[in-house]
């Protein structure tokens, strides 16, 4: 089974940068993963998706990123970056990292990583 385990919260003026990165690992060294994305929960809010990314790179944004962030990866480290400039303090929630992932003939979707904080101060 694949985990993934997100990193790259944090604390940060409004127009500042932060990036997040999301390792995937698992015991088995035959796994493959498909498509990663990230998504984000503010408070009271329901979790959006933030931005996805295919295996071979092709990208999507939320309309409220777009030209702010960058969602990149990288195979060989079976990992997910987001770059995030340009940070308002309505960027604030915790984020979270999901992946499909392709193990022994098994295509498994939507697996969650844990949360990252991201808290932008105005």
């Amino acid at each position: 089974q694949v985990q993934l385990v997100a990193s790259g919260g944090g604390l940060v003026r409004s127009g500042g940068s932060l990036t997040l990165s999301c390792a995937a690992t698992a015991y088995s060294s035959s796994f493959s993963i498909n498509a990663m994305r990230w998504y984000r929960q503010a408070p009271g809010k329901q979790r959006e998706l933030v931005a996805d990314i295919t295996r071979g790179g092709n990208t999507n944004y939320a309309n409220s990123v777009k030209g702010r962030f960058t969602i990149s990866r990288d195979n060989a480290k079976n990992t997910v970056y987001l770059q995030m400039n340009s940070l308002k303090p309505e960027d604030t929630a915790v984020y979270y990292c999901n992946a499909d992932y392709r193990n022994q003939g098994l295509t498994v979707t939507g697996v969650w990583g844990q949360g990252t904080q991201v808290t932008v101060s105005s």
